[in-house]
């Protein structure tokens, strides 16, 4: 069914005649009549009852309130489209890490959408290794995350073509020291050095962990042993709780330490690098990114580098 039909069988319901919706819409009578002969030909019923005035059928009154609803629903539809095209709406789908999945992608969206208010948001959060294969998948535009590890790309189900996965570094995470509040490293000294980490006590991320893998290659340089009943946990936002409850000590982002837990402390290690790095993880394989997604990956840039 033409839309064209369904506006000009509006049109001559609203001026009372076919003469003047011709006119209006700018055909000859004999087309408006042909198009109106069209249309009950296709819905299989008579719309107007003819004489000195038209009136409608109840067919006719029937299909005029639906075709209201039905030439709206066109017209949003239209300038939706529209919008989509010149960039004022439209979908992103991201893939986050933690800890940057709650404590920093919510405040980059906030900013976001501040300028760009009809863009619809999906938020994937994910292991390094997870948002690798999402963008594979295609299922997200691109991930904001540490840069992957070198070996994980092995362990992805990949496609028959060829892979392309880029990552384009923006800022170094800042690890921290967190330990519990009357921990002998709080209470008596002033200044922390990676050596005096040695055989105590620490909460792990799991070894693909990047903060885990960053964190073993600092303290390689410095520390001969750490202590074998170290504890491993699954979750990065979950180490504070460990140390509060006196388990043990953790190296972790700064971002991931505040608000400090009652009962830990906050401390920084003289001479301990950055960690991590954190970036934009692209599939450049991928079809094309729409322009919403483009802005929203210039918008991170902006506010990391």
């Amino acid at each position: 069914m033409e839309i064209r039909l369904i506006k000009t069988f509006q049109s001559i319901v609203k001026l009372g005649s076919f003469r003047l919706a011709a006119e209006a819409l700018q055909y000859s009578q004999p087309t408006i009549t042909v198009q109106i002969k069209k249309l009950e030909d296709e819905l299989g019923v008579k719309l107007f009852e003819r004489g000195k005035t038209i009136e409608l059928t109840e067919a006719g009154r029937f299909f005029y309130e639906r075709s209201d609803v039905l030439l709206k629903n066109y017209s949003d539809l239209n300038e939706t489209m529209s919008n989509f095209l010149n960039g004022e709406t439209g979908s992103v789908r991201i893939g986050a890490a933690e800890p940057s999945a709650s404590r920093r992608i919510p405040e980059i969206l906030s900013s976001f959408l501040r300028t760009q208010p009809q863009v619809n948001i999906k938020v994937s959060v994910g292991t390094n290794r997870e948002l690798m294969q999402m963008l594979l998948d295609h299922e997200i535009d691109f991930a904001f995350c540490h840069q992957p590890e070198n070996n994980l790309l092995e362990t992805c189900r990949q496609p028959a073509n060829e892979v392309e996965l880029e990552f384009e570094p923006l800022q170094s995470e800042r690890l921290v020291l967190l330990l519990p509040e009357d921990h002998i490293l709080n209470t008596e000294k002033d200044e922390i050095y990676l050596h005096d980490l040695e055989h105590q006590r620490f909460i792990l991320t799991p070894t693909t962990c990047p903060f885990r893998i960053r964190m073993e290659s600092l303290l390689a340089q410095k520390v001969e042993s750490l202590s074998s009943n170290s504890i491993e946990v699954g979750s990065l936002t979950a180490i504070r709780y460990y140390v509060q409850a006196g388990i043990g000590i953790s190296l972790i982002p700064d971002v991931e330490a505040s608000p400090l837990l009652k009962g830990t402390a906050v401390k920084s290690v003289v001479d301990l690098s950055d960690g991590p790095e954190m970036g934009i993880l692209i599939n450049r394989q991928a079809r094309g990114m729409n322009v919403m997604a483009k802005r929203l990956m210039e918008s991170i840039r902006n506010q990391w580098k």
